[in-house]
């Protein structure tokens, strides 16, 4: 694996542990009332599909061990032009539903490449 591709498994990897660290103990109500969170999260999902988007560019069969990721990129593309219509539940439920799975996923790419 190329260092730049290691590079932005790195980033999804920070970027999704970020979110899990910025949500951590609190409810979906939380996240909707505080514009600070949202803004935090929705920074960091953008970081992940960017990411995701530079290494389809560079090696697609990456991501083919990465579940979702054309879900995740598309939900960057809407966090980034749909802004004036981002729905805070949908991005509770990919925190809470999606988010563990990326992370499993983006953490046994980078153990395979130090191997």
């Amino acid at each position: 694996m190329q260092n730049d591709l290691a590079k932005y498994l790195y980033d999804i990897l920070e970027a999704a542990k970020a979110i899990r660290a910025f949500v951590e103990g609190k409810e979906k109500q939380d996240y909707h009332s505080d514009e600070i969170l949202r803004s935090a999260v929705e920074r960091k999902f953008e970081i992940i599909g960017k990411a995701l988007n530079r290494i389809k560019k560079e090696d697609p069969n990456i991501l083919e061990s990465i579940r979702e990721h054309r879900s995740i990129i598309s939900f960057r593309n809407i966090l980034i032009h749909g802004y004036n219509g981002i729905d805070d539940t949908i991005v509770w439920s990919v925190i809470q539903d999606d988010l563990n799975n990326l992370i499993e996923d983006v953490e046994i790419l980078l153990s395979e490449k130090r191997q």
